[in-house]
């Protein structure tokens, strides 16, 4: 399959969703410059004082979270016993490799090379925002792209379920300690809060409401009618979110757009690294196709909403940390299309 041929898989949103990410940076930037009275309200609504996590965006980020969640199937996790090598090099990469890693081309860049420019502040807050993105998996786009690579959807959904369930007890300490080594302050109290409403509540209500549906409704209504439901109602709240962020972020932004471009910069270095990665140890282990491309997938990827929401609650949602988070959000399709087209164009690698 050609790259052209994915993108003709894609719907719409999918397809642009880099043009989008663009037009919410333009539209809330003008929101920002154009009602910063308005704009500074609603940043001022806070769940309690100095907590930092903004209301109408945690509300934002259930909207887009929960679907997500819905299609976890925490019952396939028993499948991994049958084909554990794909599994492990994957759960390798994604919280032994990928997190430290990005820790390391983070500090080399914010801290060595790009200083002078944007001052130890600011460097601290881009490492301190590259470093949560890097320690969320992806769980949710990873299945368009494992769609568009031909891969194995019953094993992808096992990697997405076991990546979810794993962030529950890793994420926390991981962010915490490489924030803690890289000198940037952090409050395991607001973090532990974050992953608590982001990812431990949305799962747990998620699992029980699929649970208690499937056996009444059966698992097509469930897929098809129920989850489905839900799909314009997260791609509206992705985008309110941006558009929302990026209000916040309108000083920063105005003032210092190139620094947009050098936060790019070590997230797609550390990115086509991982997936790079994962893809070469999956060959390695003779893995199939099936299970590697999506693998690779997974290691380039991330859980974006949760990267956001939790450098917004320890940070701000107008602090440097949040725009680097949404940084990666800009930069996800492009690089993931062109890794879903090197996979497709390598698959002879993996013919025996």
């Amino acid at each position: 399959m050609t790259e052209k041929s994915a993108r003709k898989r894609l719907n719409v949103f999918e397809r642009y969703l880099s043009l989008w990410v663009v037009l919410c940076m333009g539209a809330g930037v003008a929101l920002g410059k154009l009602l910063p009275g308005f704009t500074g309200a609603v940043r001022r609504l806070e769940f309690g004082e100095g907590s930092q996590i903004n209301v109408a965006i945690a509300v934002l980020i259930w909207l887009m979270v929960y679907p997500m969640m819905l299609k976890i199937d925490l019952g396939s996790i028993v499948a991994v016993r049958e084909r554990p090598r794909g599994i492990l090099v994957t759960l390798f990469v994604n919280w032994l490799v990928k997190p430290f890693s990005m820790a390391a081309i983070g500090y080399l860049f914010f801290r060595v090379l790009f200083q002078p420019w944007i001052g130890a502040e600011l460097a601290n807050q881009y490492l301190a925002g590259s470093i949560i993105l890097a320690a969320a998996p992806c769980t949710a786009m990873v299945f368009v792209w494992s769609y568009l690579t031909d891969g194995d959807p019953a094993y992808t959904l096992v990697q997405v379920a076991v990546n979810d369930l794993l962030m529950l007890v890793l994420f926390v300490p991981v962010v915490g300690l490489l924030l803690g080594v890289s000198g940037v302050p952090v409050n395991y109290q607001t973090l532990v809060l974050a992953v608590t409403l982001f990812v431990v509540l949305p799962l747990v209500v998620a699992s029980i409401l699929r649970r208690v549906l499937i056996a009444s409704h059966g698992l097509e209504w469930f897929n098809t009618r129920f989850v489905g439901t839900f799909q314009p109602i997260t791609v509206v709240a992705l985008l309110v979110t941006l558009v929302t962020i990026f209000a916040f972020q309108a000083e920063n932004i105005t003032e210092k757009a190139f620094f947009v471009v050098l936060i790019a910069i070590p997230i797609l270095i550390q990115v086509y690294f991982n997936s790079s990665l994962v893809y070469g140890l999956m060959k390695l282990f003779k893995v199939p196709h099936n299970v590697a491309s999506p693998g690779a997938l997974i290691g380039a990827s991330n859980f974006f909403e949760l990267a956001v929401a939790t450098a917004i609650a320890l940070y701000g949602p107008g602090s440097g940390a949040a725009l680097a988070t949404v940084v990666g959000v800009l930069v996800e399709v492009p690089v993931m299309l062109s890794v879903c087209s090197i996979c497709n164009r390598t698959r002879h690698w993996f013919v025996r």
